[in-house]
């Protein structure tokens, strides 16, 4: 949909298909101060920024970072400033969360060979009953 001066404009349900999420979500992310529609009666009307806004929020949380790192993050956008603060957050963000998921991969791996073990140690005992 486009507005007037020839800008998207989406509904709850345009953002909420785009990218994968629920009405809800989008609705937690507005009472979080993220988003802003304009209001026409009883509908939401989303602008570009939004768009892009969410489409922020969503990546960051495939890359493991919080809302409030995210909103953090877009808050920081300062295009007369070449963003420069923002981007060396984001890269230090990024770092933190391949940190911890490389601590994860590395708990994970512990645990398999714990069950490894366990399972054979438990095939053996059976195996000694029969």
């Amino acid at each position: 949909m486009k507005n007037d001066e020839s800008k998207p404009i989406y509904t709850i349900s345009d953002l909420a298909q785009a990218f994968d999420i629920t009405t809800r979500t989008i609705r937690f992310y507005e009472s979080e101060g993220l988003l802003q529609p304009q209001r026409a009666g009883q509908k939401r009307l989303y602008g570009h920024g939004d768009f892009v806004k969410l489409k922020l929020i969503v990546r960051g949380k495939r890359l493991g970072f919080s809302l409030a790192e995210s909103k953090e993050l877009i808050e920081m956008y300062d295009p007369q400033h070449n963003n420069q603060d923002q981007y060396q957050k984001v890269l230090e963000k990024v770092q933190e969360s391949r940190t911890r998921l490389e601590q994860q991969k590395r708990d994970i791996e512990t645990m398999m060979r714990e069950l490894d073990a366990h399972e054979a140690r438990v095939r053996h005992a059976m195996e000694s009953l029969s």
